[in-house]
Order: C-alpha cells, then structure tokens, then sequence
C-alpha cells in the first residue's frame, strides 16, 4: 500500500524481543520482601500495624449491622469487636503456623451475615422483652449454629477431600474464581464511600498519589511511600475528618449523615472497657437448631470456596509458587478450627480469608510471614485493652471503604494475571471465561435484587433452613463464577483443551514434592512434616 514519504527514510524495524509476549511467571516478580524473606524489624512493625488498621474496617462493620439488630446496646458491641479482634489474632498465627503458612489475615466475614440474620429474625426470639437479653439468647443460637458449621471446613480439610477437588483446578477455572473475590465486593467499595464523599472521595485520590504516582517523583521516599502511603493517607484524612467534627461541620446534619461521617459516633470509644479479656461461652452456653446449623453450614461451604480464591491470590503478592492441593487443604482445616474459635468465644460471624489484607500485599509490594503475624499480635494486643484498641477501630467506614475500592481490585487482578497460563485465542477459554464471569455477576445480583424487594430470598418454600442455604450459596459471585467456570472447564472436553485451559503450567504443583520450591514456602516448622506430611 502507498503512502507519502516522512523524507528521512523507512523506519528502524522493530527489535525481535520487542515483538514477544511477556514470559509466563509462575512466581510474581518485583515483590520486594517474598513469603520467607522478611523487613528490617522496624519497618516489618509499621507494616503489621498497617495490616491491622485494614482489617479493621470489617471487624466494625459487621458487629455495627448486626449486634443493634440482636438487641445489644454499644457496650456489646464494643465486647463483640474485642472478641473478633482476638480470635482475628489467633486464627491469624495459627494458619500462618500450621495452616497454609501464607501471610494471610483471617477475619470476619460478610458471608456469614445472611445466616445470622436468619437467626436474628427467628420467631422464637420475638416474644423476648428485654433487649439484652434477647441480645445475649440470639448470640448464643449464632454460636450454637457457628460451632456445628466449623465442622464441613474441618473434615473437607483434615482428610484431604478438598485437595482431590483442588488437584483438578486449572488457571482457566481459578480465574474468575480470584478475581470476583475482589471485584465481587464491588458493592462494599463507592457505595459506601458516597455516604460520605467529602472524606471518603480525598481518601481514595490520597492512597492513589501516594503509592502509585510519588514514589516515581521523589525517588529519595519511593520504597516508605510504596510501603506506607496507606497508613499516611488514612492518617491525614482522620485527622481531616476529627477537624470537620469538632469544627461543627455536621452540627445539622440528618443522624445518617453524622453516623457516616462524624469521628465520634461509632459509640465503640465510650462502649469499650479500659481492660478486658474476651473468653469462650462469655455470653453463656450455645443453643443449637438443626435449621439455624445447616444454614451456617451452607455459608461455611461459600467461605470455603472463597478463601480458595483467596489464598491462591496471596499466592501470587507473596510471590510464592502455586499454592499445592494438600497445603490448601490443610489451611482450610484450620480455617474450619477457627470457625470453631468464633463459636466458642460469640463473634456474631464466621471468619474467613480477609480479601482487604490480601490487596494490601499487592498494593504494598511485601508478602512477608513475619508481617502478618506481627499484625496478630496488634489484635491481640489492641483485644485486651479495649479503649485503645476502640480509638482505631471509630475510623469511619467511608474511609474504610475508600480502601476497598483499591484493595479489593488487587485480588481481582490477581485472578486476571491468571489468564497469562491460559489460551485467550481459543474460543473454549473465551465461552468459559465469560459465560462464568457474566454468570457470577448476574445471579447474585437477582437473588439480591429480589431479597431487598421481597424480603425474602427467590427460593421461598415452607422449608426455612433450605431457603437459607440455596439463597446464601446463590449470592455469592466467587462462589457462582468459579461453580460454573469449574464445571465448564472439566466437562467441554475437546483437543488441545489441557494445554488451552493451562493445566499443563500447574501440574508440576499438584504434589508438594514435585516442586523444589514447595518445602521453602509450605513445609511446617519445628520439624513437623515429619508427623504431618504433604502429599
């Protein structure tokens, strides 16, 4: 084809590199502290703080929604955020310690919000007068309800039935699986921030100039801003609010806005004592329903498959090799043990693998062990002395918010980076990959969409315990889209499907003695692979 001339030649053919793909990495590179490699002790202390004020944002949230809907006043529910905070802390050190041994937060979950609101709104609750205790009957019928559902997690994973699920996942499966862990809490991100967009919006553009544009302008601060422009930005911002509140800016505004916005109305500060020790039946013996249990059961099932997601996205920012199928069982029997640990000590919540921590290893470039157990140890800590720990825990939820918006997008790119092992020219990987991201969107949106029209989920037979568990399962979009990417991906069986779906890339990963590598990430310590070996 002809063209005018530029007067100064043919341009220089590109050069051979120039025109290659970028290499498949089964180990993310440019982490600048791994899994095994940890900081210099000062900094490994600011960032395990960092990764406590993260999870933060969780762990009041979901006593905020709950604990007032069960009848508890603020003194409640400031013990209630103490005793996820400490079991947080503990479930923490033991999954870094004998679980998968990935630097992972585990912390309340929201998928366990559903089934305790069933509990909630059970009609042998409704004739109690006394708000407290009613509070004090309904916790003991979330414990009961907690405790049988740890069960499923502990034996899928003690007895290895989840790695022969596992050992059939492929990059092409785990895909949309990872990445609606992240983008699936969509809805806990920009909503949330518009409740109050004078704070939360500031935050937002705050964390963004500090850890992505900065640190490429003043090269002298490029590794503290990278590492700490979070903890700065929420610093800043907090302090900007605290100014908005006692300056009278909220003096007229409606209640919502002021619970959204003011510093001073979590209710935590002035709920919480100087000193207390949460410990197991302190809201008294659990009660038990067969109903109440099978429905935990079922979220329990969901918190399973997303902590899947989860755990292979840490996988990745902790730049480790893919996560073996008998490690990945091990870690979710302990997770199972720490849904016990919320059973027995009255969280209102199951726990699970925190997605906003997980972002934070991506955003913060460090995935060292030694963090996220320092991390616990700021729970621990923070548990026992109430009033501090109650001061951190007033930020308001816009500006956690704010930080999801950011954090949960990590995860789900994390899931995206997957497709690098996987075909994306064959039209068996493109069917896949949409129709199960389409169909994880999609569903829960309508089983969502109908619950907060109707009042009740679409499956609304006589049955109460089955419409809990088909409603819970179906709401979640991790859940839905690895389901049916999953299934897809082992039932449409045609040539080349192996090398297309990337299976290939991860097969050398389905044994923990295949790999060299597996022994420095996931081998137990003090010697115990010796009692308790991976296969």
């Amino acid at each position: 084809m002809g063209g005018g001339g530029d007067g100064g030649g043919a341009a220089p053919a590109p050069k051979q590199e120039e025109l290659n793909p970028h290499p498949v990495k089964d180990q993310l590179p440019n982490v600048s502290y791994c899994i095994t490699s940890p900081p210099p002790w000062p900094e490994a202390i600011l960032l395990g703080f960092q990764h406590y004020l993260v999870m933060l944002g969780t762990t009041v949230i979901i006593p905020t929604a709950l604990v007032p809907q069960m009848g508890g006043n603020n003194e409640d529910k400031a013990k209630v955020v103490q005793t996820i905070l400490l079991v947080s802390g503990i479930n923490t050190l033991l999954q870094s310690f004998c679980g998968t041994r990935l630097p992972v937060v585990i912390g309340a979950s929201y998928t366990f919000v559903m089934p305790t609101i069933s509990i909630i709104l059970a009609g042998r609750y409704s004739n109690i007068v006394d708000p407290h205790e009613k509070f004090l009957r309904i916790m003991r019928g979330t414990q009961g309800a907690l405790i049988v559902a740890s069960t499923l997690q502990i034996i899928l994973g003690f007895s290895g039935l989840w790695r022969i699920v596992v050992r059939i996942l492929s990059p092409l499966s785990a895909a949309p699986l990872v990445a609606l862990a992240g983008f699936g809490l969509y809805e806990l991100g920009f909503p949330s921030v518009a409740k109050c967009i004078e704070i939360g919006l500031p935050q937002i553009i705050l964390v963004v100039a500090l850890t992505q544009y900065l640190p490429h302008k003043v090269h002298l601060a490029k590794s503290m801003l990278e590492r700490f422009g979070l903890v700065i930005a929420v610093a800043v911002v907090w302090l900007y609010a605290f100014f908005l509140t006692v300056g009278g800016a909220y003096k007229n505004s409606p209640i919502k806005t002021q619970l959204h916005c003011r510093t001073d109305r979590s209710g935590l500060v002035g709920g919480a004592p100087w000193i207390s020790v949460p410990y197991p039946f302190q809201w008294g013996a659990p009660t038990f329903n067969a109903g109440e249990a099978f429905a935990m059961m079922a979220a329990s099932f969901v918190a399973l498959v997303e902590s899947t997601g989860a755990f292979i996205a840490v996988t990745r920012y902790a730049s480790a090799t893919p996560l073996p199928p008998s490690v990945l069982s091990r870690g979710v029997g302990w997770q199972g043990v720490g849904i016990l640990l919320d059973g027995l000590f009255g969280t209102a919540s199951g726990s699970t693998v925190s997605v906003e921590n997980a972002g934070l290893l991506g955003l913060t470039r460090v995935g060292s062990r030694r963090v996220i157990q320092i991390s616990a140890g700021f729970m621990i800590f923070f548990s026992i002395l109430g009033k501090f720990g109650a001061v951190f825990a007033s930020i308001p939820a816009p500006m956690s918010a704010a930080l999801y918006c950011i954090l949960f997008a990590y995860v789900g790119s994390a899931g995206l980076s997957l497709l690098q092992f996987c075909n994306l020219n064959s039209f068996r990987t493109k069917f896949i990959l949409g129709f199960s991201v389409f169909m994880g969107f999609s569903v829960p949106q309508y089983f969502n969409e109908y619950t907060s029209v109707a009042g009740y989920g679409p499956v609304h037979t006589g049955g109460r315990w089955f419409n809990d568990i088909v409603n819970v399962i179906f709401s979640s979009k991790p859940f839905v889209a690895g389901l049916v990417a999953y299934g897809l991906d082992n039932t449409i069986l045609r040539h080349d499907a192996r090398k297309d779906r990337g299976y290939h890339f991860w097969k050398r990963f389905r044994s923990f003695k295949s790999d060299t590598r597996s022994e420095e990430f996931y081998s137990l310590p003090f010697n115990l692979d010796k009692y308790f070996p991976s296969f």
